[in-house]
């Protein structure tokens, strides 16, 4: 496969940023669909009393599972076969593909429909399928929208975000058949959707679905969704293979009540999915017949070995962090170039690929730590915290830079009194032609970002630790009576007015955009 595509960013995210951010539709359908489900999700969190005791359980429970993972996952694996189902162990994302091609083969099939799986598409199996003559039918509505315009997930709950109700009125007309009049109606474009996918429902002999929990006591696989096409999957093809995360693995059947309180009210802001399907191994005459569970690594055990960034592992994949993050609502999800997007992305994703990935190593600076993420997560992952990590990390990783320098002479000079106050004396001088009235407007060479949106003040012709000095020479003991110099006076009449405009949302250079 590509080395750009399902977790590759095909370029540092400053860059890719800067491409979304000037879309203005893409800002819109962002911003409305956001906000939208973070009013909504407010009112159903508040309903319950005990919301932070359920966060906390839910972390515990996922924290405990990953203690003991090697454990539960041999347990998980003699269940599902005590009960009829098959478990094939994947290391990476070939080893996934390879097995669902297998057997898709072994049965002759050359079409399969899919339940929405950010795992599938984290391992990129549809392009993979393709490649061998095997068409995977996406079920999910905002997913088949993806599919059939050839496009990207953009968001973990709602892939089709970026998208709004005429382009989707177009592309279903030109490429649903049977289709060619449809309005931008919502009703008459989901009723478009159900006649395609029904036939696919009913004539398709395979399915391939991802896992939201698994149990180890009893082999039974959960998937939750809001449409129902899960259910058909689930439960009307013959064969059915299921691409699970080793870390979606938990103890007991009594651990998934708390997450089924939490996640919906963190992803869907619904009190219930409206869809939760169970299954446990093979049952004659009921449902598939044959029953494949692929437990996939891709990294996680390297994440798992990391002290401080195991946290990462509880996600539930609810989408809450990015609904309230600013940089995803101005960016969007195609920014950060994973299928993992926003601020869960951000740590996910590097860590899954190693922090020597070059691209996905800028993914941690895709945030102004402002902490809505860590407010928001029902597991309570302190993504702030994991980002912080990453970036030193991924500082590490680049070696002696300009930057590493310049902070290497910083600490050189901030580490002695005499050093600092030369350095100013000399700092004084050299800010001359930099000098405009009383701000310096413009920086040279790669510090000029500084200034695209604000000024700088410049340094005082009398600093702190000169009036300091001169305030307690000639008069015995520090003379309380003293003048201070002028910059200490200005500010008893409050703030001076900013020389551009700090508070203006856009700026003239419209890849930079300010956020108080």
């Amino acid at each position: 496969m590509s080395d750009h595509g399902g977790l590759h960013p095909a370029q540092p995210f400053p860059a890719a940023a800067r491409e979304q951010v000037v879309k203005a539709q893409l800002r819109a359908n962002l911003r409305k669909v956001t906000t939208t489900i973070r009013a909504k999700r407010a009112n159903v969190v508040e309903e319950l009393p005990h919301w932070e005791q359920l966060r906390t359980l839910g972390a515990a429970t996922k924290d405990a599972s990953l203690v003991n993972l090697s454990d539960r996952l041999l347990q998980l694996e003699q269940s599902v076969r005590a009960r009829g189902g098959q478990v094939h162990w994947a290391r990476d994302a070939k080893e996934a593909r390879d097995l669902v091609a297998r057997i898709a083969e072994g049965h002759g099939v050359d079409e399969l429909i899919k339940v929405k799986s950010i795992t599938s598409d984290e391992i990129e199996l549809n392009r993979a399928l393709e490649e061998r003559g095997i068409h995977a039918v996406e079920t999910d509505l905002a997913e088949l929208i993806v599919q059939l315009s050839n496009d990207r997930p953009s968001h973990i709950l709602v892939p089709a975000i970026h998208r709004n109700r005429a382009e989707i009125q177009a592309l279903f007309n030109a490429k649903l058949p049977g289709e060619g009049a449809l309005s931008d109606n919502p009703a008459e474009l989901a009723g478009a959707a159900r006649r395609y996918l029904r036939h696919k429902f009913l004539t398709t002999k395979m399915a391939v679905s991802g896992v939201n929990f698994a149990v180890a006591e009893t082999g039974t696989v959960c998937v939750v969704e809001s449409e129902g096409n899960g259910r058909m999957c689930v439960t009307l093809p013959e064969v059915l293979v299921s691409i699970m995360g080793i870390e979606k693995v938990l103890e007991k059947v009594e651990d998934i009540s708390v997450f089924m309180e939490l996640l919906p009210r963190s992803s869907t802001a619904e009190r219930m999915n409206p869809y939760n399907s169970f299954w446990t191994g093979v049952t004659p005459g009921d449902g598939p017949q044959e029953f494949h569970l692929i437990l996939l690594d891709n990294g996680r055990t390297n994440v798992l070995a990391d002290e401080f960034g195991r946290q990462t592992l509880r996600c539930i994949r609810c989408s809450a962090c990015l609904n309230v993050c600013p940089v995803y609502e101005r960016a969007g999800g195609h920014a950060y170039g994973s299928v993992y997007p926003g601020p869960i992305g951000a740590i996910l994703t590097p860590q899954l690929l190693g922090m020597h990935d070059k691209n996905a190593n800028t993914l941690p600076g895709a945030s102004s730590l402002c902490g809505a993420c860590y407010d928001v997560c029902p597991v309570k992952i302190n993504i702030p915290q994991v980002l912080i990590y990453l970036r030193t990390e991924a500082n590490l990783q680049k070696g002696l830079t300009a930057e590493a320098l310049a902070m290497k002479g910083l600490k050189f000079v901030m580490s002695e009194g005499w050093r600092f106050e030369g350095a100013l004396k000399l700092a004084r001088v050299g800010q001359g032609p930099l000098v405009h009235g009383d701000a310096i407007t413009s920086l040279p060479g790669p510090l000029a970002g500084w200034t695209q949106v604000r000024d700088l003040k410049p340094f005082p012709k009398e600093g702190f630790r000169e009036w300091w000095k001169g305030r307690s020479q000639g008069t015995g003991p520090a003379d309380v009576n003293a003048a201070p110099p002028e910059t200490v006076q200005k500010a008893e009449d409050g703030p001076n007015s900013p020389q551009k405009d700090e508070g203006s949302k856009f700026t003239a250079d419209p890849s930079r955009e300010e956020t108080l």
